[in-house]
């Protein structure tokens, strides 16, 4: 699975101090020594002697003295992509020290000199790997972040103990398939996630950017290609479940809808949700300008934006949802790691939501970052 790792990810992704490093100038583009330049024309001129692991190196020099975050990672990906590998680490010996053509290294150079400008990695390969998919990343679309795939797996694991609930009882009874709703989809990373990991389910993914609305469309497009056409794809598990799954696209509904301008009946066609997820925008306004220059230059803003307290779409989200969930339905957010007490606190001062908050689940860095909130019965 191609994934930074955490701290690229922090780094790439998070929120920094220094947005932009001095050493790029928008006005003059990236610098590049005389040394790497004149190497680069020597390669491009001999692409006989030139391997990966060479292009790799080079590149890697290049990123640093233009003050690229984590030139090394950002250099092995984008040479291993044209080389057809999901990291540089799996390609074997004779690929890596095999001379590239003159296409790849072209190819090659290409790509990083979008890095070179800042685009974020993702975008410059157009594609990048969540749970078990690969989906396509176009700008400005939202660039889904690895610890939102915890956020699935929290979704999962609610449905499964649901269902493991029910098959204790003495008297089993009939459970509907759960119906599941994602507000602000983006690249469809989450929903096409559920869909393909609770295979009786069904989704409604909505966003109010058509580019995200587009994309979402696209991806579920890949991901239905893949299940129906490369059955070596799927898991002996999967296979059980094969006639569930070769139905996706019956099952998922993506919408261009605003839910902050919509009425619960609009949301309401496939019946009460089991289920509300979304990763809102949830950054402080005052935070926004501390954000990498990769995000500044390159996402949508209003996908991080959450206003003066990062709660602008989560009030909309908690407002709406009782009349979308069933009793005992069940909101999963992820939210900045101040946001808990905030959200709690709000809850508590609009009892008539009948919504309490249940858990808050931690990410990959010990910081809270997820919240169960379910609908209390009248």
């Amino acid at each position: 699975m191609r994934c930074f790792t955490h701290p690229l990810l922090r780094r790439l992704l998070g929120l920094s101090a220094q947005s932009v490093p001095g050493g790029l100038s928008q006005s003059k583009g990236p610098i590049c020594s005389p040394k790497w330049s004149s190497l680069r024309q020597s390669c491009t001129a001999r692409p006989g002697l030139v391997t990966a692991t060479d292009a790799v190196n080079y590149w890697q020099k290049v990123f640093e003295i233009n003050g690229i975050p984590e030139a090394r990672e950002s250099s092995e990906y984008i040479v291993s992509f044209v080389l057809g590998a999901k990291t540089f680490q799996s390609l074997n010996s004779k690929s890596l020290y095999t001379p590239l053509t003159a296409l790849q290294q072209e190819q090659i150079q290409q790509l990083s000199n979008k890095r070179l400008e800042r685009m974020p990695v993702q975008y410059v390969l157009g594609e990048w790997d969540f749970q078990d998919l690969t989906l396509k990343m176009r700008p400005p679309v939202f660039i889904p972040r690895p610890e939102t795939e915890d956020l699935v797996s929290l979704v999962v694991e609610e449905e499964s103990w649901k269902c493991e609930k029910n098959s204790d009882l003495r008297f089993p009874v009939s459970v509907p398939h759960p119906v599941i709703l994602e507000i602000g989809c983006g690249s469809g990373a989450i929903a096409l996630s559920l869909l393909c990991k609770l295979p009786q389910s069904q989704v409604i993914a909505v966003d109010k950017e058509k580019t995200a609305v587009d994309l979402t469309r696209e991806n579920a497009h890949r991901v239905f290609k893949v299940f129906h056409g490369n059955y070596s794809y799927l898991s002996l598990q999967t296979l059980e479940t094969q006639g569930s799954r070769l139905q996706l696209q019956d099952r998922i509904h993506i919408l261009h809808h605003d839910v902050s301008h919509s009425s619960a009946k609009q949301l309401l066609l496939w019946g009460p949700l089991d289920f509300i997820v979304s990763n809102p925008p949830y950054v402080f306004h005052e935070d926004m300008a501390s954000l990498d220059a990769e995000i500044l230059c390159y996402e949508n803003l209003d996908a991080l934006d959450g206003g003066d307290d990062g709660m602008r779409v989560i009030k909309t989200i908690l407002a709406l949802a009782p009349s979308l969930l069933k009793d005992s339905g069940s909101v999963f957010l992820e939210v900045d790691h101040r946001h808990p007490d905030m959200v709690e606190n709000w809850l508590r001062a609009h009892p008539n939501l009948l919504l309490v908050l249940r858990a808050i689940h931690k990410d990959f860095c010990g910081k809270p970052r997820f919240l169960h909130i379910q609908k209390q019965s009248r």
